[in-house]
């Protein structure tokens, strides 16, 4: 029996093409996310730095911000409130881009292994229908499947949720920071 039980790749050979679907789904995800996360953690070493900087940079949102507050010389405060929402409009996408996907991906990933359930179910049942219950081993090839798809699935969903979850939270802080330099630029325009 020991001889018999599979090794990690058989096991995932078990799940059949929808769990190489999972897998290949998750380590998409993976790795978009990774990439995300340190795009997000160099535009925030770079805002930090913008932060304690004299002169605006434009290799950050918030230089860009900055830059265009500079480039606007009315003294009317209610214009500038305009140019910088919109200067902030432009950088938001650019800091939240791909969570919709990396949540999308963490929302299909356990849905295909449900799927990849009611397919080995429905082996297994064929397999009753045609030769009975007298041999186990026949339907174990369905349930197998059923089993593993529905485990790959949640082991790519759960992960990913996480990843989400630390990637919309650091995009956050960092339009928080624009939004509060931004109030902060205005104030002191308001103030002259």
């Amino acid at each position: 029996m020991l001889i018999q039980t599979p090794n990690t790749f058989e096991r995932i050979d078990q799940g059949g093409i929808i769990g190489y679907i999972i897998l290949t789904l998750g380590a998409i995800g993976f790795i978009f996310a990774i990439y995300r996360l340190v795009v997000l953690m160099q535009t925030g070493q770079k805002m930090s730095a913008q932060l304690v900087s004299e002169t605006a940079s434009t290799d950050n949102p918030l230089g860009r911000v900055i830059k265009d507050a500079e480039s606007h010389h009315s003294p009317d405060v209610e214009t500038l409130e305009l140019v910088l929402d919109e200067a902030i409009t432009r950088e938001v996408p650019v800091l939240e881009k791909g969570l919709g996907m990396i949540k999308l991906l963490a929302a299909v990933a356990p849905l295909l292994g449900l799927l990849g359930t009611v397919t080995g179910m429905i082996e297994t049942f064929q397999s009753i229908s045609l030769f009975g219950t007298g041999d186990p081993k026949l339907m174990a090839n369905g349930i197998s499947q059923a089993l593993v798809t529905t485990m790959l699935g949640l082991c790519i969903a759960i992960p990913l949720l996480f990843l989400h979850s630390l990637l919309a939270s650091r995009s956050k802080s960092l339009v928080q920071i624009l939004d509060e330099q931004t109030a902060g630029i205005i104030s002191r325009r308001a103030e002259k």
